[in-house]
C-alpha cells in the first residue's frame, strides 16, 4: 500500500532556538537527541508530535509514519540541512522511518537512529565506571549489535569526557561527521545506527572542547581492526563462535598448579612460518594445526603468544598496542582466533598471551591525546612518557583508566579462553624513575620512588583476573629485586602466579658465553641463582630479548666451534631443565638457529635438512618429555624441598652436581653438569643414598650429536661418603654435557 502523503504546515512551530541549530550544524551541540529524532511538544492545552532530522546530504525528506502508513513531508529548518515536520494528530511518539532524495532525485527508506534514544549503558554503570569498578565494561562499550523495538542495529559507545562532540563516521554515511553525531551521558557518548550489519569500517571523529583540536580515533573498545597501514576498526559479531574446549577448561586449575610442569614456547606469530610464495602472513586457523603438532612432538605444555593485540607497526613486535581489545587482523578475524585457542585446548596445550599495560603508543588514531586532553596518559612528561621507548605512560591514578585496562585483561581471559597473561615491563610500571635522569622524574607523595597508583593497579589486576578467571597464570617480566612479586596481594605480595627470573637468566648467559677455560674463574654466576630460587615462583626465560640485537642466536652464543657450539647448547638446556623453575624457550632455540630472530620472516626451518639440526631437534624434544614425564623436575619447584646441593665445590673442572626431589620421599633425580669440553673417566660423584643408579638422559648421546661417553650400566653407589652426599660412585663424566642419574627401582 503506497503511504498518503500530507502537506506541511505553513508555520513551523516548535523549532528549536537558531544558536542551538547552530550548534547542531556546527559540530558543538552535545546532546543532539534533545533536537532531534522526535519529540512530543506543548501547543496550548493540546499536546503534538514533532520529529527532526539532520541530513545535510539530502535535498527532501520525509517523515514516515509506520503505523498510519502516512507520509509527512518535513521543512528545512536550518540551511545546513535540518530538517522538521509537525504531526498534529500525534500526541505520543510513534514507530517511523525517514524517506530521504538526494540530489539525483531518487529516494529510499532509511531508520532514523535518533529515533532510539535511550542509552545502553545505564547509569550505575557509569558509575562503576568512574569508580574503576566497571569490569565487564567491554560489554557495553565499543560497537554492539542491538535490536530495539524490532530494528537491528549497532550499539557504539565511547568515554571522552572532554569532547565538545564526537560521532560515528564510515563508509555507511560517506565519512561525514554530521551524520551520526553522539549523545554525551557523564563523559561516555553514545548512539544506536539501524541497520549496520558486520564487516563495516567506522571511526570516532572528535571534536575536542579545548584548542579546535580534531581528530579521527580508533574505537579502543574495538573487537576488530582493519588491516594495516589502514587504521580503522571494523564492526564485528565476537559471539557467534562455538568453543570445544569444555574438557580443558574443566581441568585446567588443576593443570597450571605451581606442581605441575610449565614448559612455555614463545612465539611470534607473524614470522615462526610464512607463505613460502609471497612471505605472507599465515591464517590463525593454519597456524594452529601446524605449531599444536609441532608443540606437542616438542613437549612443550604453553604457547605463549607475542603480543596480537592489535598494532600498527610490525617492527613493534606487538608491544606498541593500540588494539585493546581486538586480536591481529594480520592473521584472520576473531573467530579465527578463537579458533587457535580451542584447538591449543583440544589438544592439551594452553595459551598465554603477552599483554601490554605499562605503555601505549603515539599514534594519532589510538589513545594518545583522545579527546584534546591528556586522557589515558599523565600531562607531565615526567610521568607520561617513555623516552627509550617514544610512548606513552598510563595514567595508573585514574579511575577510568584503569577500568579500561582491567575489563582488556578480563576480556582475554574470559571471553578468549585464554589461560594466563604475561605482563610486559613491569619494572617500568613500579619505578617512577625508571630509565631516568635525576630530575626527570616525580616523586610519589612520600617522597619515593615507588608508582602507588602502578602499585595498587598491578595488584588488582591480579586480584580480579583470579576472581573472574579462575585457574588462569599471570607472570611477571620484572626485572629487579622488587620483593614479593609472586606472593599474594593479602601478605603485602603484587599477585602474580609466577615471575621471569631475569637474573638467573643473565648470570647463565653470561657464563655460558665464556670460553669454558675462563669459566672456572666465573664459578659464582652459575651458582648464585640457588641462593634466592625460592625467593619467588620463577620462570626460567630465554626469551625473544636474547636473540636480538646483535647478541646473536642461541647457538651461535656459545663459544668454540660447530661441534663445541652444539654441545654447549645441549649442557645449557640440559642444565636449565635440571634447575629449579619453570621454563620457557623462544622459538627457533630449539632447533639451533644460527641467526638472530627478525620479525620480517619465517624462521630458517631449512636448517632441519641438516643432520646436526635434527639432532639437536630431537635432544630438545627428549629433554622436554623428560621434564613432563619426571616429577622430580617440576613437582617441588618452589621450595627447599626440592633441592639440594650435591657439590658445587669442583671450580677448577667447572663440575657441579645437584638433587632434585619430587613430593614422593624416594622419588628423586641426580643431575651432574660438566661445562668444560675436558671428559672425566672415574669421576667420583656423591650421591643422597646407597643402591643402583642408572643413567636416564646424557646431553652427550651420539644420537644427539655428541662423542657418546656415558654410562650404559648401571652404577652401584658405595659407602664412601663425598662432596655433600652419604654414598659416591666412580662415573664417566662426558664433555660439556648433562647427565641425569634416577635410583634403580629393583
Amino acid at each position: 500500500m503506497k503511504p498518503k502523503t500530507t502537506q506541511q504546515e505553513p508555520v513551523i512551530k516548535f523549532a528549536p532556538a537558531g544558536s542551538e541549530l547552530d550548534a547542531l550544524a556546527g559540530g558543538y551541540h552535545g546532546a543532539p537527541y534533545k533536537v532531534l529524532g522526535q519529540h512530543v511538544a506543548d501547543d496550548g492545552d493540546v499536546s503534538k508530535l514533532v520529529v527532526r532530522a539532520f541530513r545535510p546530504l539530502d535535498t527532501e525528506v520525509w517523515v514516515l509514519d509506520i503505523e498510519r502508513g502516512e507520509k509527512h513531508a518535513m521543512t528545512k529548518v536550518h540551511p545546513a540541512g535540518i530538517f522538521q515536520a509537525n504531526l498534529p494528530d500525534r500526541a505520543e511518539k510513534i514507530a517511523y522511518r525517514l524517506v530521504v532524495a538526494g540530489k539525483d532525485g531518487g529516494q529510499h527508506e532509511i531508520e532514523d537512529p535518533y529515533r532510539f534514544n535511550e542509552p545502553y549503558i545505564t547509569d550505575f554503570e557509569r558509575h562503576l565506571h568512574g569508580e574503576g569498578r566497571f569490569l565487564r565494561s567491554f560489554e557495553k562499550l565499543g560497537a554492539h549489535f542491538r535490536t530495539i523495538d524490532g530494528v537491528a542495529g549497532v550499539n557504539f559507545a565511547v568515554w571522552a569526557p572532554n569532547a565538545e562532540r564526537v560521532s560515528v563516521i564510515g563508509p555507511f554515511n560517506g565519512w561525514d561527521d554530521r551524520v551520526h553525531a553522539m549523545q554525551a551521558y557523564g563523559g561516555i557518548w553514545e548512539i544506536f545506527i539501524p541497520n549496520l550489519i558486520e564487516g563495516f569500517d567506522y571511526k570516532y571523529a572528535v571534536k575536542s572542547r579545548y584548542m579546535g583540536y580534531k581528530v579521527d580515533k580508533a574505537d579502543p573498545y574495538a573487537f576488530y581492526a582493519q588491516v594495516r597501514p589502514s587504521t580503522g576498526s571494523v564492526v564485528w559479531d565476537i559471539n557467534k563462535y562455538e568453543w570445544q574446549d569444555d574438557k580443558w577448561m574443566v581441568e585446567r586449575t588443576e593443570r597450571q598448579k605451581l606442581d605441575q610442569p610449565i614448559n612455555i614456547y614463545e612465539v611470534h606469530l607473524g614470522s615462526w612460518k610464512r607463505v613460502p610464495e609471497d612471505n605472507g602472513f599465515l591464517n590463525y586457523r593454519d597456524l594452529a594445526h601446524d605449531m599444536v603438532d609441532y608443540v606437542k612432538k616438542m613437549g612443550f605444555t604453553h604457547i605463549e603468544l607475542m603480543p596480537i593485540t592489535e598494532h600498527p607497526f610490525d617492527g613493534s613486535w606487538g608491544y606498541q598496542t593500540t588494539g585493546y581489545f581486538a586480536p591481529s587482523s594480520r592473521f584472520g578475524t576473531p573467530e579465527d582466533f578463537m579458533y587457535f585457542v580451542d584447538y591449543c585446548h583440544q589438544n592439551g596445550i594452553g595459551v598465554i598471551l603477552d599483554w601490554v599495560p605499562a605503555h601505549f603508543p603515539r599514534d594519532a588514531h589510538g589513545l594518545s591525546f583522545f579527546d584534546g586532553t591528556h586522557l589515558y596518559e599523565h600531562e607531565d612528561p615526567r610521568q607520561g612518557e617513555h623516552r627509550d621507548w617514544g610512548t606513552k605512560i598510563f595514567n595508573f591514578g585514574r579511575n577510568e583508566v584503569r577500568n579500561f585496562l582491567l575489563t582488556s585483561a578480563i576480556f582475554w581471559l574470559t571471553h578468549y579462553h585464554l589461560d594466563g597473561l604475561r605482563v610486559d615491563a613491569v619494572a617500568s610500571m613500579l619505578y617512577l624513575d625508571y630509565s631516568r635522569e635525576p630530575g626527570d622524574w616525580v616523586p610519589n607523595k612520600y617522597g619515593g620512588r615507588e608508582n602507588l597508583d602502578a602499585i595498587d593497579f598491578i595488584r588488582t589486576f591480579n586480584e580480579a583476573t583470579h576472581e573472574y578467571a579462575p585457574g588462569i597464570l599471570t607472570i611477571a617480566e620484572e626485572s629487579t629485586a622488587w620483593p614479593m612479586v609472586s606472593r599474594p596481594t593479602y601478605t603485602g605480595g603484587l599477585g602474580f602466579d609466577l615471575k621471569w627470573n631475569m637474573g638467573w637468566m643473565h648470570d647463565t648467559l653470561k657464563y655460558f658465553e665464556k670460553d669454558p677455560i675462563y669459566r672456572r674463574y666465573h664459578h659464582s654466576l652459575i651458582t648464585f641463582s640457588l641462593v634466592y630460587a625460592f625467593s619467588e615462583n620463577f620462570v626460567l626465560p630465554f626469551s625473544h630479548d636474547e636473540v636480538v640485537h646483535l647478541k646473536k642466536s642461541m647457538l651461535d652464543k656459545m663459544p668454540g666451534d660447530h661441534w663445541r657450539k652444539f654441545a654447549g647448547l645441549r649442557s645449557l638446556y640440559g642444565y636449565m631443565t635440571g634447575h629449579p623453575g619453570k621454563k620457557l624457550l623462544f622459538m627457533g632455540g630449539e632447533f639451533g638457529q644460527w641467526r638472530e630472530w627478525t620479525e620480517a620472516n619465517s624462521l630458517d626451518w631449512h636448517l632441519l635438512e641438516q643432520k646436526n639440526h635434527q639432532q639437536f631437534q630431537q635432544y630438545v624434544a627428549d629433554l622436554n618429555h623428560l621434564y613432563l614425564s619426571e616429577a622430580a623436575l617440576h613437582e617441588v619447584d618452589t621450595s627447599w624441598q626440592g633441592f639440594s646441593w650435591l657439590d658445587l665445590q669442583d671450580i677448577d673442572n667447572s663440575i657441579i652436581s645437584f638433587q632434585r626431589k619430587a613430593a614422593a620421599p624416594n622419588d628423586y633425580l641426580v643431575v651432574i653438569c660438566n661445562f668444560t669440553p675436558v671428559p672425566h673417566l672415574g669421576y667420583r660423584i656423591g650421591l643422597p643414598h646407597g643402591g643402583r643408579y642408572t643413567e636416564i638422559f646424557n646431553s652427550d648421546n651420539s644420537i644427539y650429536g655428541g662423542s657418546g661417553i656415558g654410562n650404559t650400566n648401571v652404577i652401584e653407589a658405595e659407602e664412601i661418603s663425598w662432596q655433600s652426599g652419604s654414598h659416591s660412585a666412580e662415573i664417566n663424566l662426558p664433555p660439556l654435557a648433562v647427565i641425569y642419574l634416577k635410583p634403580a627401582t629393583t
